[in-house]
């Protein structure tokens, strides 16, 4: 099987790259087999970029031809193991950047979604075509746009499936910068994941976990579990370390950045 994902370690912070260049890098079963198997390698990281090979694609979505073949078992069976891989991907404890070139369509977005993150280059596309295919979403698009970033403009996207452009997606909150070239969204996104390596590993993941609580739960649910992680977290030895640096007025050592 050749290689359709590929990671590489740049001091500490992993870039994962999608590699179906003349296929527009979309998402198959070989493609998920791949990604789930990198995933014990990615935990060592310090943090995480995904984007896509070549210019025109970031992820063009999901094949197509090898779907029309599926029945509907088939089908269900690829969705969820397509959803194991995506919500491993969204629950890895550091932050993560999809660094968006070209088209983001289908299961494109909807991989960009399991990131903190998505920066685009201004040639960037993205939307979710699916009901021009008789389909919907399947890969976690209906569930993570509409609580991210509201219902309304799921509803907007799914139904009419129109993409947006890299700076609407941007107006709206999707996308979090916008870049001339690919290279200096890489570089941005990687500056950005250093900059949060030097906080407290323990801090960042625990912040990361409560802020996901607003997806999952009420207002009240959600600052109790703030409560209660913030309570934890005096039982930790990088907790105790910033403090007496801040204290001491001297720069934290977090275990070298790692939790």
């Amino acid at each position: 099987m050749s290689k359709l994902v590929e990671i590489e370690n740049r001091e500490g912070i992993y870039l994962l790259t999608i590699n179906r260049e003349k296929a527009l890098n979309a998402l198959n079963k070989d493609v998920f087999e791949q990604l789930d198997g990198v995933m014990g390698e990615i935990k060592k990281s310090q943090g995480l970029i995904i984007t896509g090979a070549g210019e025109k694609a970031f992820v063009a979505g999901a094949d197509i031809k090898a779907m029309s073949e599926m029945s509907v078992g088939e089908a269900k069976e690829f969705a969820g193991f397509a959803h194991k891989v995506m919500n491993d991907l969204e629950e890895l404890p550091f932050p993560t950047v999809a660094a968006v070139n070209g088209f983001a369509l289908g299961g494109g977005l909807e991989l960009a979604l399991v990131c903190d993150l998505i920066f685009a280059s201004k040639n960037a596309l993205l939307g979710l075509p699916e009901v021009k295919l008789g389909l919907i979403p399947g890969f976690g698009g209906t569930q993570r746009l509409a609580r991210k970033y509201g219902v309304s403009l799921a509803k907007k996207l799914i139904f009419s499936a129109n993409p947006l452009s890299a700076q609407e997606a941007y107006d709206k909150g999707l996308v979090e910068s916008l870049f001339e070239t690919k290279e200096e969204m890489l570089k941005s996104a990687s500056d950005f994941i250093q900059g949060c390596s030097k906080n407290s590993p323990m801090a960042v993941k625990t912040a990361k976990e409560v802020i996901k609580l607003t997806e999952m739960t009420n207002l009240e649910q959600g600052l109790k579990g703030e409560i209660d992680r913030f309570a934890s977290l005096f039982a930790s030895s990088e907790t105790k370390e910033g403090v007496a640096a801040f204290l001491e007025k001297r720069k934290p050592n977090f275990n070298g950045g790692r939790g």
